[in-house]
């Protein structure tokens, strides 16, 4: 997707900022002490703000989690999100089929689901995380009426860097995931036909991402 390359900058550019400043903890001190300070965190991805690209390509993406610490390195997650996608979710986003029209589904596919993560510190604010996304699909033609209903199981993988401000009430998380579907169930006509293309596969490589964060 366009997004996926925006954050792609975005990320690199952010973390350079930060890390230039030498204030990705205000205090100095190092994130996981912080984190004792909060028990809770509410977050969204950055995507979650830019769903104003032509309809044609506006995945309507909007995702939500809600954190509890468990202890100062370990995190229990709770995650909704939906989007609606014009195209696979496998292809990748160095592969040339990527936003090409000839890709597009014949219609939509709307998915959303309320699923589970659980995140660990391994140093200073560097943590790794994974979450499971149970999906409900909804398959909509290109009038926007229902076609049939499906399922995925959205897992995925990451590794990324908990940059507190403002004495760690906010934080801002770079990070890099890849994105593993083990199960989907079958499309219909048109959108299994994109679906079983070479190039789109059940998985997503090396997604970056931002989440921006508030905790209490």
């Amino acid at each position: 997707m366009k997004t996926r390359r925006k954050t792609v900058l975005a990320v690199i550019l952010l973390s350079t900022a930060l890390f230039a400043e030498g204030g990705f903890a205000e205090t100095g001190t190092p994130a996981k002490e912080l984190d004792q300070n909060y028990k809770f965190s509410i977050s969204t991805t950055w995507h979650t703000f830019l769903n104003f690209e032509p309809e044609e390509t506006n995945i309507q993406m909007y995702e939500f989690h809600f954190g509890y610490n468990v202890t100062e390195k370990d995190k229990l997650k709770i995650k909704f999100a939906t989007w609606k996608l014009f195209e696979p979710l496998g292809i990748q986003m160095w592969d040339p089929h990527i936003l090409q029209a000839s890709e597009y589904y014949p219609g939509r596919l709307l998915e959303y689901g309320i699923g589970l993560g659980y995140q660990r510190t391994l140093w200073k604010g560097l943590f790794a995380a994974i979450e499971i996304l149970p999906l409900k699909q909804t398959y909509l033609n290109a009038d926007g009426d229902k076609i049939k209903d499906g399922f995925r199981l959205y897992t995925s993988y990451h590794i990324g860097y908990d940059i507190p401000l403002f004495n760690n009430r906010v934080y801002i998380a770079p990070q890099i995931h890849c994105n593993y579907w083990p199960i989907m169930t079958e499309a219909p006509e048109g959108f299994q036909e994109r679906e079983d293309r070479e190039w789109s596969k059940n998985y997503f490589l090396f997604e970056p991402n931002i989440h921006i964060g508030v905790r209490f």
